[in-house]
């Protein structure tokens, strides 16, 4: 019966033109990858949509398939493709380097670990000023653990449930979403804190967050007074109190988070949390991986619109726009507890790697990237408030520049999550009408909007008049 079933709504939304031609594809038939990916590549590694995609080439914030077919990014492979698929800057940058020298490891010095350490360091505050390079997410989060238990000399350490870090042994214990948790020992001193979700948590309101767009929960706090904030700052309190000795390691929390939907908390929390931690002898550790390098609009780093300044920072994901790096950037004396034994990393920090960095924070500045992230994501967050309104099953529109969570309810007052067969219907048509999103939130809830940062408002049009027709289809089939 699902088959016959068919809409009445007619998309109207017309594809932005696009005057990139891609290659032709000459690879294996769609069936022989589907079952060399069957019986070759772990099952772990899944895969999205019904009938996979099979991606071929991309421009800039488009991507094509194996047909030709070509669909607007909006999830820019997880939150990594910053300035736009085969950005032509970084594409020729890389070129040159891959012809010089790929690999001589940082036993020696090459030209370009200097010039990239200096020019990513330059763009942070004082005094975080030292960096480790590494190769993903969550080998600079497991070391930002390393170095907190080794300089504070003291092992606990604190993050919200709901939170991302990575995926390693090590970093499973900070990560606070069921799926990835696996039935082996993990997590040995670090534990959970309440999540301060304004919008599913218990406490929230209509001015708690940063972000364009503000939950449709009542308010009845006077200006300047923040009550969600006090209630939440209580359960982290407890936390320090029941969970942890009273000296610990640290703190790590994503400005907003990432893989849980583009989670907010209320504008002062960070604040007071790192405060309360350093009481502690605790250090602050945010991570960045989805948040840094403008992705927020208004400010370079996530942590600065909480106007924080954190003791480590960990970068992945856009810092290499698609080429595996990431870095831990922290103080000298931080830095410094690391140098009393050896600590190695043999691709960290390779003369690839530092050259597509310095080209990715090229790009950043020459095509006003912070700028068109504020922008363009302003307008895309306000765009999609408009279809909260307009619909029951829009529980919440939030976000930051372009780092855009729209979570889908059962309805708006009980706040549950829309069941997961409905949500990957609306998902699925998207997709068919050349639109692909990422989801996110602990139940898949949510859908999570992190695009090239290049996108422009036509793109954004054109997404949402897909997402409106998707919505449409939702309500006819319900109906």
């Amino acid at each position: 019966r699902q088959q016959k079933w068919k809409s009445s709504v007619s998309i109207q939304a017309e594809m932005p033109p696009c005057n990139f031609v891609p290659e032709k594809y000459k690879s294996y038939p769609y069936e022989r990858m589907q079952k060399i990916r069957e019986q070759n590549v772990s099952p772990s590694l899944r895969l999205y949509y019904k009938k996979p995609l099979l991606l071929h080439q991309g421009h800039m914030q488009w991507l094509f398939d194996y047909e030709g077919k070509r669909y607007l990014d909006l999830f820019a492979g997880i939150v990594t493709v910053s300035v736009g698929h085969c950005h032509p800057k970084v594409t020729m940058a890389t070129q040159k380097q891959l012809a010089r020298l790929w690999h001589s490891t940082n036993i020696y010095m090459h030209p370009s670990i200097q010039e990239y350490a200096e020019k990513l360091t330059s763009l942070l505050p004082d005094p975080l000023k030292v960096v480790y390079l590494t190769n993903s997410g969550s080998e600079a989060n497991d070391l930002a653990m390393f170095m907190a238990r080794l300089y504070t000399r003291n092992f606990d350490i604190i993050s919200f449930r709901g939170a991302y870090h990575g995926g390693s042994p090590y970093t499973l214990g900070l990560t606070s979403i069921g799926l990835y948790k696996h039935g082996v020992a993990n997590g040995f001193g670090c534990s959970t804190t309440m999540l301060p979700d304004v919008f599913r948590g218990p406490w929230g309101g209509s001015h708690c967050r940063d972000s364009p767009v503000q939950t449709v929960r009542k308010c009845s706090c006077l200006e300047g007074v923040c009550q969600a904030n006090d209630q939440y700052i209580e359960q982290f309190k407890d936390t320090l109190n029941t969970s942890v000795p009273k000296t610990i390691a640290g703190f790590i929390a994503e400005p907003i988070q990432g893989v849980n939907g583009a989670v907010q908390y209320p504008r002062n929390f960070l604040k007071e949390a790192y405060q309360l931690v350093r009481e502690r002898g605790g250090i602050c550790i945010s991570d960045e991986v989805q948040t840094g390098f403008g992705r927020t609009g208004s400010h370079f780093w996530g942590f600065q619109t909480h106007d924080v300044v954190p003791d480590i920072v960990t970068l992945a994901k856009g810092i290499g726009n698609g080429f595996p790096m990431a870095a831990v950037v922290t103080t000298k004396e931080i830095a410094s507890s690391l140098a009393q034994n050896l600590h190695f990393n043999t691709f960290g920090g390779s003369p690839l790697a530092c050259v597509v960095g310095a080209a990715v924070l090229d790009a950043i500045e020459e095509d006003g990237l912070q700028k068109n992230s504020e922008d363009v994501g302003t307008y895309m967050l306000l765009e999609l408030a408009k279809l909260r309104d307009k619909f029951e099953i829009v529980g919440d529109v939030r976000g930051k520049g372009l780092m855009i969570g729209v979570e889908m309810v059962a309805d708006k007052d009980s706040r549950q999550p829309l069941p997961a067969e409905e949500i990957s219907q609306i998902w699925e048509d998207c997709k068919d009408m050349g639109v692909l999103i990422g989801r996110g939130g602990l139940y898949s809830q949510t859908f999570r909007i992190k695009p090239p940062m290049c996108i422009t408002k036509k793109d954004v049009d054109f997404a949402v008049e897909v997402f409106h027709t998707a919505l449409q289809r939702h309500a006819e089939r319900a109906a």
